[in-house]
């Protein structure tokens, strides 16, 4: 076997095992340690392939937008209705996550317990997630009958600056509940309704106000 055949399914075995590990647990928890005794490898080797835990624990959460993304853009929207392919959307992504668990506990923990000092490559990271998202907000945005002064690009902003706030809304309320897989849960379950609330409002406005 050739060098770079030997190196590259070294390096494989490792992501893989990080991914397992990082899949079930936050960052700060996951351990190289763990890595290497549940799957035979040597600290040394780890270090010999990957500078630190951070480049590992990256290389782990870009495959998982990677093919997340990937995932997506395959999605088909067979309806004109704005609610069902917003809908859609979401069934998608757990659709991807039950295929994948442990990509799921990666993608949330990056969203909503991102460790500090790496906060800025994970949004670099998840950029181009981002901006698929974006591109079908205007999409479906496109297809409403927006109030007057309320522009498909700003109705789009509205969207995507309700979605960070909602996630610091979770972010803040695991310090308050330690119990990561009923705020991912919650975190899931809200989102359509709040997507729903977002879109259409909260209240009918009275005649003397139209």
């Amino acid at each position: 076997m050739k060098k770079e055949e030997k190196t590259r399914r070294t390096c494989e075995k490792i992501i893989q095992a990080a991914t397992v590990e990082f899949g079930m647990k936050s960052y700060e928890t996951a351990s190289l340690n763990t890595i290497c005794s549940e799957n035979n490898i040597s600290k040394g080797l780890i270090y010999h392939n990957f500078q630190n835990k951070d480049e590992l624990y990256l290389i782990c959460v870009k495959r998982c937008y990677d093919e997340l993304t990937s995932h997506m853009q395959k999605t088909v929207f067979e309806s004109d209705n704005v609610r069902e392919n917003l809908e859609k959307i979401l069934k998608e992504r757990q659709k991807f996550f039950e295929e994948y668990p442990h990509y799921k506990n990666i993608f949330f923990n990056s969203i909503l317990l991102p460790p500090g000092h790496l906060i800025k490559k994970l949004q670099e990271i998840r950029s181009e997630y981002d901006n698929y998202l974006k591109r079908q907000y205007i999409d479906l945005v496109g297809e409403m009958n927006l109030r007057q002064g309320v522009s498909v690009e700003r109705a789009t902003q509205y969207l995507m600056t309700f979605q960070e706030m909602y996630n610091g809304y979770f972010r803040e309320r695991y310090g308050e509940n330690k119990d990561f897989e009923t705020l991912v849960k919650t975190h899931e379950t809200k989102l359509s309704e709040l997507l729903d609330i977002m879109l259409y409002g909260i209240a009918v406005k009275d005649k003397g106000e139209e």
